[in-house]
């Protein structure tokens, strides 16, 4: 039974008025999978922060810590603030894709999805960004290497916008092997065919503004997929954005739900074939609240067929 992570303080992270990273996000994701039969909630807990610190530095970790604002906001860049409730969202986030990571390796699961916000995929080592405070799905990698004893994890991001957090983040991490599809050009700038991190670990597969869906699936079907297929993951990380569909106002891409349907189901079919089926997915962006709402549905439904 698929498993869902989610706790209210994703609500409890408020941004400014007119912020596309707002807290009506998580209520639509959250109110559209309630819908679907067949799904296992779980509490998003906080994660310690020496999970945080698999991928930040520990001066860093006391850095957002110490701008967390007793009141109103504080902006730590043009795009990206933080409220009273923002550190917590941000480690229950962490902690929410951690546990996910620990039952599906525990074989209580195959499939898990981690509800919560903010997203994290722009976070890099010493920067927050993007709206982002940690690398979530970074940090869920490292943890399947260095407590599960893994040795190869993929982590593939469809998000519209290059995970650059996740790829500064795993750059120098051989036991990963990291794939995104994303719009070029567009924010935040990063994510080049050339960039292969250090160790051939980096797949960037950038897509030409007005990109449809039968590009994307030939993209995954014939370019990212089979790169997945040769590395031979033991378990599969999904960053989930869905802001690659056609409604979302932040980019320029022209998914729709069955594509995202799609692309989980063929992510599965690697997973099911390497990793035992073991797929833990995270949300990270989708700013079109009805577009959001219905991609994370289809994804999620996806992620439960695999498990039947």
């Amino acid at each position: 039974m698929t498993q869902i992570y989610w706790n209210e303080a994703a609500l409890n992270h408020v941004t400014p008025p007119g912020h596309p990273e707002r807290v009506e996000r998580a209520e639509a994701v959250k109110a559209a999978l309630q819908k679907i039969d067949g799904l296992e909630w779980r509490d998003a807990l906080p994660a310690d922060r020496s999970e945080v610190e698999r991928c930040h530095p520990a001066a860093y970790f006391d850095r957002i810590a110490a701008a967390s604002p007793a009141d109103d906001y504080v902006s730590l860049d043009a795009d990206t603030h933080m409220s009273p409730g923002s550190l917590d969202s941000a480690l229950r986030a962490v902690g929410g894709c951690n546990a996910a990571l620990d039952a599906v390796m525990a074989g209580e699961t195959k499939t898990a999805f981690t509800a919560m916000r903010p997203p994290g995929h722009h976070a890099e080592s010493s920067t927050a960004m993007g709206f982002c405070l940690f690398g979530t799905v970074a940090i869920a990698a490292k943890r399947a290497l260095d407590h599960h004893g893994l040795s190869r994890v993929a982590v593939l991001d469809f998000d519209v916008h290059h995970g650059n957090g996740t790829q500064d983040l795993l750059w120098d991490e051989p036991r990963t092997f990291f794939c995104s599809s994303h719009q070029m050009p567009l924010y935040p700038g990063s994510g080049a065919a050339h960039e292969t991190g250090a160790h051939g670990n980096v797949l960037n597969t950038p897509l030409n503004p007005m990109t449809g869906g039968p590009e994307m699936r030939r993209a995954w079907g014939d370019v990212i997929l089979p790169a997945v297929d040769d590395f031979a993951p033991e378990l599969i990380l999904i960053s989930a954005g869905f802001d690659a569909h056609a409604a979302d106002p932040l980019a320029n891409l022209n998914w729709h739900e069955q594509d995202f349907a799609w692309v989980t189901s063929a992510i599965c079919e690697v997973a099911e074939a390497h990793a035992k089926g073991r797929v833990v997915s995270t949300l990270e962006g989708g700013y079109d609240l009805d577009a959001l709402a219905a991609s994370t549905v289809a994804h999620v439904q996806a992620l439960r067929e695999h498990e039947e």
